[in-house]
């Protein structure tokens, strides 16, 4: 169904890194809705061009199968676009514990190929960080307190291999901000948190589509440790319209901005309401970190976003709640897409 995003100007060339994936391609599909041109790059490693099927009977949309590591593809898309947006990355707790090296080598290397290409040609970019980066702040807040972008960010030992992810994405930002103070390069950094909605696969951890797909096939819905983590959840289509409003705000340049929604469940009662929703015969297993996952695996207890900034900025509030997202990925699932 066609989204009513708002037409922000003429056409123009839009270059989206990861738009296979689940984020990449809903902007890929706003920014046609909005009369852009659009350019899809993605190497297909966790993305599909499944997501992107429907896009193709646009004149002005288009795919390239390449890696952010080709530097010469890289450069050559770059410089046909007049944005881009660099969603690319190795994503999910389970592909970042399984598969560390390449989580540090795409983020990093891929990131400043992205920066060097775009400073070459001087062309505005929006970077996708995470709320990983926050590390365990939240544990240093004070109850209903929440993170802010200028909060401090606190890490585990570099023993724990969770933290590599943050510490590559932390770098991809402190290599943008270089680049902005430096090179005078147009950037903006956001920090995305728990984004969800339809297209999102469980393949890689992600805890709602996972517990949606157990529901309905009334399998045990796994919590892992205790369930009472707690977690802010942010549907795909609010993600998308606060990054197009960034992109065309210019007081936006040279900054970092939360994208998310204050509401926030524990992963318990989480894995609860989508068996009500499902009217599944699930059962509600906890299980211990270790069954799960290697060794060098730590969870945050707690993680919320301070949006203020992102308001002020741009008027953005979120428009669909917990139960929008759930209904979302369970209408979803039900397709069999």
């Amino acid at each position: 169904m066609k989204r009513n995003y708002k037409k922000l100007s003429k056409r123009r060339k839009i270059l989206v890194t990861g738009g296979a994936g689940f984020i990449g391609s809903h902007l890929a599909e706003a920014h046609l809705f909005a009369g852009d041109q659009v350019h899809v790059f993605d190497n297909l490693s966790t993305g599909s061009l499944a997501n992107v099927k429907s896009l193709k009977r646009y004149s002005h949309f288009k795919v390239t199968v390449s890696d952010i590591m080709d530097e010469k593809q890289v450069s050559h898309a770059i410089r046909e676009a007049d944005y881009v947006y660099h969603l690319a990355a190795a994503v999910g707790v389970k592909r970042i514990m399984e598969n560390p090296v390449e989580t540090i080598l795409t983020n990093v290397r891929g990131t400043e190929n992205i920066l060097l290409a775009a400073n070459q040609h001087q062309k505005k970019v929006l970077i996708a960080s995470t709320s990983e980066v926050y590390g365990k702040a939240m544990a240093l807040k004070k109850c209903g307190q929440s993170l802010a972008e200028s909060d401090d960010w606190t890490l585990g030992p570099t023993t724990k291999r969770r933290w590599a992810y943050a510490c590559s994405k932390a770098m991809d930002e402190f290599l943008a901000r270089a680049f902005y103070e430096e090179k005078n390069l147009r950037v903006i950094l956001i920090r995305l948190f728990n984004t969800v909605g339809a297209r999102q696969t469980s393949r890689y951890g992600m805890v709602i589509p996972t517990f949606v797909q157990a529901a309905l096939r009334h399998e045990p819905i796994l919590v892992h440790g205790n369930g009472a983590q707690t977690r802010s959840f942010t549907h795909v289509e609010d993600a998308v319209r606060a990054m197009m409003l960034l992109m065309n705000c210019p007081g936006a340049i040279g900054e970092v901005f939360n994208i998310g929604s204050g509401e926030t469940i524990s992963i318990l009662k989480l894995a609860k309401k989508i068996k009500q929703a499902t009217q599944s015969r699930s059962q509600i297993i906890k299980i211990p970190y270790e069954k799960i996952y290697p060794h060098g695996f730590e969870d945050m207890q707690a993680r919320t976003p301070n949006i203020k900034k992102l308001n002020q900025i741009t008027g953005y509030t979120p428009k669909k709640n917990l139960n929008h997202i759930i209904e979302d990925v369970i209408s979803y699932s039900l397709k069999g897409d």
